[in-house]
C-alpha cells in the first residue's frame, strides 16, 4: 500500500521527533584558517572535513522534523578581559589570548557550513556538553530521547558528551567519521571504548539506516 504524501510526511515527523544531532565544537577557533588553534599551529586536517560531513547528516535529521543543537566552548573574560583558562588547558595550549573563545565573538562561533542549522547552542567551559549547561534542560523538555553525535575531539568533548547522555538515558549513537582526533590511534581507541555506551557508525551508515 502506498503512503500518500501527507501521511508519508507526517510518519517523517514522528520518527525524527525524539532525535537530536549534538555538535560538539565545530567553532570558528578550532577549525578557521584564522582560529586560534591555526595561529597556534595545533591544526586537525581530518577535523577540517567535519562540517560537509555534519551539514548532510543535520539537513537529513531536520528534514524529519529533528532537532541540531551545537556546543560552543567557551573562555569567559575575568577582570581586564583576559580569558579564565583552567590550568591543564592553558599547559596544553599556551597560545590562546585574550578574544580567543570569547562569548558571542566570531571564534567562539559554529563555522559557517553549519550555523544556519542549528537551533540552539550551549556555552560550555570543559569536555562535555552537559557540564554547567542547559543542554538536559532544553532536550528533555523538547521531548528529545535519541542523540546522534559528532564533532571534536573524539576523546574529549565527543566521548565525555556521549557518556553525560548515557547516564542521563539517552540513547547514543556516534558518527564515527564526523568525529575526529589529533591522532588516528586515539581517534580509533576512543570509538572502540564508546562502544559501551553508544552505537558507532558512519554518516552514510546512519544516513541508509535512518531513511525512512
Amino acid at each position: 500500500m502506498k503512503l500518500d504524501s501527507n501521511r508519508l510526511s507526517a510518519s517523517l515527523e514522528s520518527n525524527f521527533s525524539k532525535v537530536a544531532l549534538l555538535i560538539v565544537d565545530l567553532q570558528n577557533d578550532f577549525l578557521h584558517p584564522e582560529g586560534a588553534y591555526a595561529r597556534g599551529g595545533a591544526t586537525n586536517d581530518k577535523a577540517l572535513s567535519l562540517p560537509l560531513k555534519v551539514q548532510t547528516v543535520a539537513r537529513h535529521i531536520k528534514e524529519r522534523g529533528g532537532m541540531v543543537v551545537s556546543s560552543q566552548f567557551t573562555l569567559w573574560p575575568g577582570i581586564g578581559g583576559e580569558p579564565l583558562i583552567s590550568e591543564h588547558l592553558s599547559k596544553l595550549r599556551p597560545f590562546l589570548r585574550k578574544g580567543d573563545f570569547k562569548p558571542l565573538g566570531w571564534g567562539q562561533q559554529n563555522v559557517d557550513e553549519l550555523k544556519d542549522l542549528i537551533d540552539f547552542s550551549v556555552c560550555k567551559v570543559a569536555y562535555s556538553a552537559f557540564f554547567n549547561t542547559q543542554l538536559d534542560w532544553v532536550l528533555t523538555r523538547a521531548g528529545i530521547k535519541e542523540l546522534v553525535v559528532c564533532g571534536i575531539v573524539t576523546n574529549g568533548g565527543v566521548a565525555s558528551s556521549v557518556r553525560d547522555a548515557h547516564v542521563r538515558d539517552f540513547r547514543c549513537t556516534v558518527l564515527s567519521d564526523a568525529c575526529a582526533a589529533f591522532s588516528d590511534q586515539v581517534h580509533e581507541t576512543s570509538l572502540a571504548d564508546l562502544k559501551t555506551v553508544a552505537s558507532v557508525m558512519t554518516c552514510d551508515a546512519y544516513l541508509s539506516s535512518s531513511h525512512v
